[in-house]
């Protein structure tokens, strides 16, 4: 009788700890797609900051066309 509970018990342990890999590996595997994500993101928002200032150069150059134009 003793002898089953202890089985019964290293069993749960057992399954217990093949859980926690599973659960470990998981957690690895979502760390690292966070990364990339973020390695993704900082990129986009360098290639945004880009953007946005050329946007600017272009309407600063609009601008002063413009104000050529008034004066003609």
């Amino acid at each position: 009788m003793e002898f089953v509970k202890f089985k019964e018990l290293e069993e749960r342990i057992t399954k217990i700890l093949q859980e926690k890999v599973v659960l470990k590996t998981r957690s690895q595997e979502l760390e690292e797609l966070l990364k990339n994500k973020d390695r993704e993101l900082e990129e986009a928002n360098k290639k945004l900051k880009g953007l946005n200032e050329e946007r600017e150069t272009v309407r600063t150059k609009v601008d002063s066309l413009l104000d050529l134009l008034q004066d003609i």
